[in-house]
């Protein structure tokens, strides 16, 4: 028999994992079908339990519902429980075990697909909200060295306090980080969403703005030369256009540039390895879906 699985969201109609699930079964030979479920705002809960009474095996779960997964399910991942919000959710009987894989799909995206080593590194996240919550632990747990920094500065230090135990983080306003130079800078904001970039530090020696209208930045100190560190990766977790925070990446010098449709293949894989308990190929996912 055909297994069942679905993402639910609203809005739903944009979503590219049914693509990118039904690439998986086919590439790993698994029976199984994938759709996509708008669900009303206020009725996450009962579209979840009719689709798992009626037979289905796991759901993704996308904006705005990964908080109200987080507290449907009863049982957590520790990832889960460290990222405080749900984005996989795979039924066992009356168990729903809820997972969180955005952050090991971006750590897979960086270390294998981009090949850029995480352990040692000095990472600044940019932000302070669910999907900075999302990748913490993931990058601490690969080595990395976090800053992370926020408009409202309280929240930056709230989300280093959550993972201090983990490994090296701490927090920062946007000012605070003139004269500070990153290895890779990983905007987890909602800011390429509105078109608009978040303060950064700018060099003193770098080009001006160019004519897409990136909004002006902090300025910073002419010594350290902006916030990219030499060979440094910016990465954006969004995807599907030149984003200003890469645009601004690009003009201040990063060596490598790169957009969040890897990690959105990676945590998909993640998901269906949860499942299914066999990893697909992401390449040539990622490859067709850069053609589309």
């Amino acid at each position: 028999m055909t297994d069942r699985y679905a993402v639910i969201g609203n809005p739903i109609s944009h979503s590219k994992s049914p693509l990118i699930h039904t690439q998986f079964a086919y590439q790993t030979g698994q029976d199984l079908s994938y759709e996509a479920v708008l669900a009303p705002l206020d009725g996450f809960r009962d579209t979840v339990l009719a689709f798992r009474d009626g037979g289905c095996r796991g759901m993704n779960v996308t904006v705005p519902f990964k908080f109200e997964a987080f507290q449907l399910v009863t049982q957590l991942t520790v990832r889960a429980q460290a990222a405080q919000a749900v984005n996989t959710l795979k039924f066992d009987g009356t168990e729903i075990i809820g997972d969180n894989t955005d952050g090991a799909g971006l750590v897979a995206d960086i270390e294998r697909n981009l090949n850029f080593i995480l352990q040692g590194k000095r990472v600044l996240l940019m932000g302070a909200g669910g999907a900075a919550y999302g990748v913490a632990l993931p990058l601490l747990n690969a080595g990395a060295t976090i800053t992370v920094a926020n408009r409202t500065e309280d929240k930056a230090h709230k989300l280093a306090a959550v993972f201090a135990a983990h490994g090296p983080i701490q927090g920062s306003s946007y000012i605070g980080l003139a004269g500070s130079q990153f290895d890779c800078v990983i905007n987890a904001t909602s800011s390429s969403l509105a078109d608009s970039l978040p303060p950064l530090p700018r060099g003193k020696n770098a080009p001006p703005p160019s004519s897409h209208n990136l909004p002006v930045s902090i300025e910073g100190n002419a010594k350290y030369g902006g916030i990219f560190a030499p060979d440094a990766l910016a990465y954006d977790m969004m995807y599907g256009k030149e984003t200003p925070f890469l645009l601004f990446a690009k003009e201040q010098g990063a060596a490598r540039l790169a957009d969040g449709l890897g990690m959105l293949v990676e945590q998909a894989a993640e998901s269906f390895f949860l499942w299914r308990n066999i990893r697909p190929d992401t390449a040539p996912v990622i490859a067709k879906l850069r053609l589309i």
